[in-house]
């Protein structure tokens, strides 16, 4: 049975976090936190966030157990882009682009 969590409007662009979760798919939730906690950048603490809320969602509201759970897809969307404009010199402005995006992880239980 499919268990998701999802976190949406995350900072951070969604190509960055996709470096994070192609990794994840196949591995148990304790080795993707595993994985997780040694990952270099920012981004890996939200994604770990998303497995464990994954995770307790299996637990609490199907009975599963967790020790049986892996990861059967993690993806990320891009989410609203916030346009904002620091000051150039000569009265210029350059944009800035706040990107956001939405993290999903489906847990699924291991047959047998």
């Amino acid at each position: 049975m499919e268990v998701q969590a999802s976190a949406r409007n995350i900072n951070g662009s969604a190509r960055k976090v996709r470096l994070i979760l192609e990794r994840l798919p196949g591995l148990s939730v304790d080795q993707a936190l595993a994985l997780l906690r040694y990952v270099p950048s920012p981004h890996a603490r939200d994604v770990s966030k998303v497995v464990l809320s994954a995770a307790s969602n299996a637990e609490n509201n199907l009975n599963l157990d967790v020790d049986n759970l892996y990861i059967k897809r993690a993806f990320a969307d891009e989410g609203v882009t916030v346009k904002r404009y620091k000051a150039r010199s000569r009265g210029r402005a350059a944009p800035r682009l706040r990107r956001h995006n939405h993290i999903t992880v489906v847990l699924d239980e291991r047959e047998g």
